[in-house]
């Protein structure tokens, strides 16, 4: 008998009971971190955020083993957020890779210890050379500390690991002080949305961070029909068009009202060849402008279980955008 078969199945309870203490262990220490950025923490991150937001170069993020693993999630986080970053093994930069490193650069080092031997070469290059070094450790008069020109301490918490020895709590409080740095050199730059979208031009993502101008139908695409309009005519045009829809403009090509498929068949016990657009027509319909995120028109679709919008300036129809154009780019 294959000696997996005899395997004992994990005990349920004793799983989920399992996952409450991680994730308690490992709020305590966030909790922790709270607490030491309200009792020294503080000074030292805003000296890194402003060491970093002043840099000419790149952020240069280091460490080995699951704090390597930790820093090539943060350089990639701040990459994408608008300062300029990647990840440098320690042992690579050993073999040649502090060539990638360049004087007007900044370096943050992880070490969970500030012991890590692999990080010597490193340091001794950015002393070496003048390059600001932020430690990222628990170690506060560790060798890495000790060479830093900021210590962000973190707080020696409880690993989740019930034989404390799996990097855990520790490598979440490392990831949150990256995220940290992350988001306020993103909001000390300055960085949009827009932004945001040139570095995440694909998958979902880039899609709710289209603006609804991308996507909108135009100039004659749109269905419209002046006031006075012959139902008849309307209807024509409506579905011509195929958007459940027709706006309808005053003289000044403002919008007047709108002529939808639920207002037909609100209608259908009426002579509709006798009526014009302003018989039935819906009067302050609901419109959106150009420089709305799609995101957030899928929104107004869904709130008022409507399938087009009209994107209006100026109180002017410049634009229709319909459910299957937000389907279509992927963000419903």
């Amino acid at each position: 008998m294959h000696a997996g078969s005899l395997k004992k199945r994990p005990d349920r309870q004793a799983s989920i009971a399992s996952a409450m203490r991680t994730v308690g262990t490992e709020r305590v220490g966030l909790d922790a971190l709270t607490e030491a950025l309200d009792n020294g923490l503080a000074e030292p991150f805003a000296d890194a955020v402003d060491i970093l937001a002043g840099i000419g170069g790149r952020v240069i993020v280091t460490g080995v083993g699951k704090s390597g693993h930790i820093g090539s999630k943060i350089a990639a986080t701040l990459a994408s957020t608008g300062t300029p970053a990647f990840f440098v093994h320690p042992s690579e930069a050993n073999h040649g890779d502090l060539g990638m490193i360049a004087r007007d650069d900044a370096i943050v080092a992880m070490s969970w210890s500030g012991e890590t031997a692999e990080l010597k070469g490193i340091v001794a290059y950015a002393r070496r050379f003048a390059i600001p070094l932020i430690a990222v450790t628990s170690g506060e008069t560790s060798a890495l500390a000790r060479e830093a020109n900021v210590v962000l301490k973190l707080p020696k918490a409880q690993e989740a690991c019930p034989h404390g020895l799996a990097p855990t709590t520790s490598t979440l409080l490392q990831l949150v002080i990256g995220d940290a740095l992350a988001v306020a050199l993103l909001e000390a730059r300055g960085f949009t949305a827009d932004h945001f979208r040139t570095f995440h031009p694909g998958g979902q993502l880039g899609a709710n961070l289209t603006h609804v101008a991308d996507i909108m139908h135009r100039g004659d695409k749109i269905p419209l029909v002046p006031l006075g309009t012959r139902m008849p005519e309307a209807i024509t045009e409506l579905s011509r068009k195929r958007f459940g829809c027709v706006c309808v403009v005053d003289d000044e090509g403002r919008l007047a009202g709108i002529v939808t498929d639920g207002d037909l068949a609100r209608n259908l016990g009426r002579n509709l060849g006798e009526l014009a657009v302003e018989d039935i027509m819906t009067r302050q319909p609901k419109t959106i402008g150009p420089r709305m995120l799609a995101s957030a028109a899928i929104g107004v679709l869904n709130d008022h279980n409507i399938s087009a919008l009209i994107v209006a300036e100026d109180d002017r129809p410049i634009g229709v955008v319909h459910f299957h154009d937000l389907l279509r780019i992927g963000v419903a």
